[in-house]
């Protein structure tokens, strides 16, 4: 929703994979919110922390508001929540709805329809993100091995 904690987390995490794989030419990675709640923000402290723990690096990213040249611009939005997927699609012009996914479809192993929000929560809700980001990651990574994609999680 603000872009400070699961979209950061992800767009940290999936940059990093990218880069693992030398893809970072073929594969663009970004994140917006749906609010503009924290403009120009740095990702949460605790998001940076745990994402730190397993190697990705966050402190660069800056939290802003997802914008009409964004559903033209890339080739995938992807969502974190139902509440998340609801407002972007209705922000989403009817030629570019098909873009537009939820995180969690690209899971491997595990079965979470939404990536939680963490923010209300403790040390638990920060790993959980981050086991449901990587496993997400790795799962878009399969989907995309074929083609250019420019990828922005939401």
């Amino acid at each position: 929703m603000g872009n400070i904690c699961r979209s950061p987390t992800a767009h940290g995490v999936f940059r990093h994979k990218v880069k693992q794989r030398g893809l970072e030419v073929s594969i663009a990675v970004d994140s917006a919110g749906t609010h503009n709640y924290h403009p120009n923000s740095p990702p949460d402290e605790r998001s940076q922390k745990y994402a730190a723990k397993r190697g990705y690096e966050l402190a660069d990213l800056r939290a802003r508001q997802i914008t009409d040249a964004d559903f033209e611009r890339h080739d995938l939005i992807l969502v974190m929540d139902w509440d998340n997927l609801a407002l972007v699609q209705d922000m989403c012009p009817p030629g570019y709805q098909h873009k537009v996914r939820r995180l969690t479809e690209f899971c491997l192993t595990m079965d979470n329809p939404v990536v939680p929000d963490p923010y209300y929560g403790g040390a638990t809700g920060f790993e959980q993100v981050l086991d449901l980001v990587e496993d997400a990651c790795d799962g878009l990574l399969l989907h995309l091995n074929q083609g250019k994609s420019k990828i922005a999680p939401m």
